[in-house]
This record gives C-alpha cells, structure tokens and sequence, in this order.
C-alpha cells in the first residue's frame, strides 16, 4: 500500500509564507505516515483577483520553487505534488502548472489543458493552455499516479487517457471556486472520474472562502475515504493498488468499451 495525503491551503501572494506552510503541511503528512503529498493549484503564488504580478512571479520549471520543493522532498523522504506559475511563452501570459518531485528532482509536470473560461470567470486572459502532450505519470512504491489540473476534471477524457496511460491513482489540484452548487459539482465529479476509469483518486482545493475545500481521497468504487472540510490540513489515505484489479475484475468497464480517446485540434 502506498500512503497518499491531500493537502488543503490557501496560497497567497507571498511565495516564501507558502513554502513555510507547504513544509508545516508535508511534515505533519509525513507523521502520518505518507509516502505521497498532494497540494492545491497555484500553491507557488496565488492573487485574486488575477493581475499583472502573476507573469512578474512566473517561474521555470527548475526554479526557485521547484528546488526548495525537491529539497524538501529530499530531507522528507516523500514526493511532493504542488501547483506552480510557470513562466509563459509570450512573457504576457502564465502557464498554470503541476509539478511532481522527489529529492532528486522533477519526475512529471503536467500544464492545465481546460482553461477556467466559465462560470462567469476568464482564466485564459492570464494563462495560456498547455499543448496536447503525452499523459504525465509516476511511479512510487510500484503505483502509478496521474495529473491533471482543477477544471480538467470536468472533461472525462482527461482522465481517461490517464487510466489508459496506466495510472492506479489520478491526482488533481485545484482552486475550485466556490459558487451556486459548486461544491456539488466537485464531489460529484471526484467520484464519477474515480467510478469510470475504476481507480483512486486525490484531490486538493483551496478552503473557503475561495475555493470550496473538501479535498479528499476516493477509492476505485468511488467512495470517499479520507477528506478535509474547511480548514487548513492534511488527510492521509492508505492506497491498495490490488484494490484496482479487484474492482475491474467485477466491473470491467475500461475493457468493455467501445471508443477511444483522440485529441480534438
């Protein structure tokens, strides 16, 4: 079994007060015996409403945050998942980014493929989308976890090419704003991707008052076993990879069906 927790934050525009929390919430994880920690989107630098001040604390992937991350991953024993600013294409706009690391670097990130255009909301104004690309995974103790990005788990197929690309486990960060049935929205949509592609999956939020908190852990048959309400924590949940191949075995869904993931242009 892997030990995977979910850390639950609000990132603000100090990027050093972050990292202070961001090592309090992997200590206290670590304690609690897990092998994987999971942080929320725009765990680097967060502002609300957006501005100018996001390209001007845009970083590499490599920079700054990434190496106080990996250090950390390093003296912790663990792999830390967080969201990063990443510095963008046109020096105008961001990319909205998830980095996985253990102490010897990065070993995945994963740029937000849907881009937060609804609900009233232009995410896209200040970010640019991440291109099509290979489904970034990783491995820790023998299972595999997948990324994906807050508003992408409104759009099945992403989660399906990362149970097709193998993963055990989906991890999602996110800053799900809160909003008429949006907290409804979010479990549902936990547990529908964890229910189809029959496997775990974590998630991490922003507590309230901007996102809706309720970050949580849920099991291949969709149901939630470890979870956050509002406050500033961490929930740790021990994974059974074997509990995937039992699940698919009475449900072989992913196996019965009859059409296929393909990028649309």
């Amino acid at each position: 079994m892997t030990a995977v927790a979910v850390a639950q934050f609000a990132p603000t525009a100090d990027p050093a007060a972050n990292l202070v929390l961001i090592e309090e919430l992997a200590e206290r994880a670590v304690e609690r015996g897990a092998r994987l920690v999971l942080f929320p989107e725009y765990s680097s630098y967060f502002v609300d409403p957006f501005d100018a001040s996001l390209a001007a604390h845009a970083e590499e992937v490599g920079g700054p945050f990434t190496t106080a991350l990996a250090a950390l991953a390093a003296r912790l024993r663990v792999h830390l998942v967080a969201g990063l600013l990443e510095r963008g294409t046109d020096g105008a706009r961001v990319r909205n980014t998830v980095i996985a690391v253990d102490g010897s670097g990065v070993v995945a990130a994963y740029r937000k493929l849907h881009l937060y255009d609804a609900f009233g909301q232009r995410e896209s104004d200040w970010v640019e989308p991440g291109a099509l690309a290979a489904p970034q995974t990783f491995e820790v103790d023998g299972m595999r976890f997948g990324l994906m990005t807050c508003y992408d788990l409104r759009f099945p197929e992403v989660a399906r090419t990362l149970a097709d690309a193998g993963a055990d486990a989906i991890l999602v960060a996110a800053e799900w704003v809160r909003g008429p049935l949006k907290e409804h929205h979010w479990r549902t949509l936990l547990h529908a991707r964890a229910i189809e592609n029959t496997v775990f999956v974590a998630a991490a939020d922003h507590p309230p008052p901007l996102g809706v908190g309720a970050s949580m852990l849920v099991d291949p048959q969709g149901v939630e076993i470890a979870a956050i309400g509002t406050a500033t924590d961490v929930a740790v949940a021990h994974l059974d990879p074997e509990a995937v191949e039992r699940v698919r075995r009475v449900n072989p869904a992913l196996r019965l069906r009859r059409f296929r993931v393909v990028p649309r242009d």
